[in-house]
């Protein structure tokens, strides 16, 4: 089988788009080696790294008509090609059925709450298009949940719909590392939807009895909250890959409090690395009953304070991450996605 993949998420620096792009084409290429992967978009974007012979770089627009990209730039990379698929990991796919597609639907954020997003409105008006019209041949979602929720709002047939879990990305693994002020941790974009006023809020009133820190990282988006450096918290911004499994190892906990999520594959990440995770409801797919829920401020506190006051109860939440983030992996990822290309190529023919 010869697919093409669409590249645009390895634009972004960080985030979760980036990396399931990333990571799944990669598990792809690896467990399929006698298939060809292709990756193509009409932005400069960086291919894997350490990307085997099978996975390669495609071509951008060729002319004018072709900066339209998803009308007629894409599809024609796809026949320059011979792609026998092409799969749009971000919300899209060709807008002309030439060829089988299939369509990753991280999530449905983009229309339970417009204040989540304040650049989505290309995603709000295609995306339902793509889906109720059938342009997508299949669709993939990274959890049972989110499947359920767009088989009722898009009227979607539930055996075009296939949950995909996701997976840590296979580098990220527990280190030792140098004993130093205890902090508590977040990683993910800064955004609305994330919760970080909660999150700050609920740290404020367990730094009045502990003396703890606070860490952010990721990458910060244009609509995220105003936050500033106080004492004892700590803004890192992006954090490179390599130091990501320092960081997760080193926290007492990690905490993510977000209001939604399609999977949640940062409270994973942190599993993997064997973190404490303290996490929303939101994320209970991902942490099945390795993490600790809690969703409001009040709450929040209360199990942050669990972490501090109680070592042996952090430590069992340690050892049961750890064996939560050996269920997923991205080949096994890779394997369910593959199948879900064969059902779109069978039912294309029809």
């Amino acid at each position: 089988m010869r697919v093409l993949l669409e590249a645009a998420p390895l634009t972004l620096s960080s985030g979760g788009l980036a990396r399931y792009t990333c990571e799944l084409t990669l598990a792809l290429a690896r467990c399929f080696p006698d298939d060809q992967f292709f990756l193509a978009s009409d932005q400069p974007f960086g291919m894997p790294a350490g990307a085997p012979a099978n996975l390669q770089r495609g071509g951008g627009p060729r002319g004018a008509a072709e900066r339209r990209w998803w009308l007629w730039g894409l599809g024609r990379e796809a026949r320059r090609l011979r792609a026998d698929l092409v799969h749009g990991p971000d919300f899209a796919v060709p807008y002309l059925p030439q060829k089988p597609s299939v369509l990753t639907l991280h999530d449905l954020s983009p229309w339970l709450d417009p204040s989540w997003h304040h650049d989505a409105h290309r995603v709000r008006r295609r995306t339902p298009v793509l889906l109720k019209l059938g342009i997508a041949t299949m669709v993939i979602t990274p959890s049972e949940t989110v499947r359920e929720q767009a088989i009722e709002r898009f009227r979607i047939d539930p055996e075009r719909i296939v949950a995909v879990p996701e997976a840590a990305a296979p580098g990220l693994k527990p280190v030792e590392t140098m004993p130093g002020r205890p902090y508590f941790l977040f990683v993910g974009t800064f955004e609305p939807r994330k919760n970080l006023p909660a999150l700050v809020e609920a740290w404020r009133a367990v730094r009045r009895d502990c003396e703890i820190d606070l860490v952010l990282a990721g990458r910060r988006r244009a609509d995220a909250p105003d936050l500033r450096e106080e004492p004892g918290l700590r803004i890192a911004g992006e954090v490179p890959d390599a130091q990501l499994a320092e960081l997760y190892s080193g926290a007492l906990a990690f905490v993510y409090p977000s209001l939604y999520e399609g999977f949640g594959l940062p409270v994973l990440e942190a599993m993997q690395c064997g973190a404490c995770v303290i996490a929303s409801h939101a994320t209970n797919e991902a942490g099945g009953d390795a993490a600790e829920y809690a969703d409001t401020p009040a709450d929040l506190a209360a199990a942050m304070r669990q972490a501090v006051m109680h070592p042996e109860w952090t430590a069992e939440r340690r050892a049961r991450s750890l064996a939560r983030a050996r269920e997923f992996s991205w080949e096994n990822s890779a394997r369910q996605t593959y199948q879900v290309y064969k059902e779109a190529q069978r039912r294309f023919e029809r």
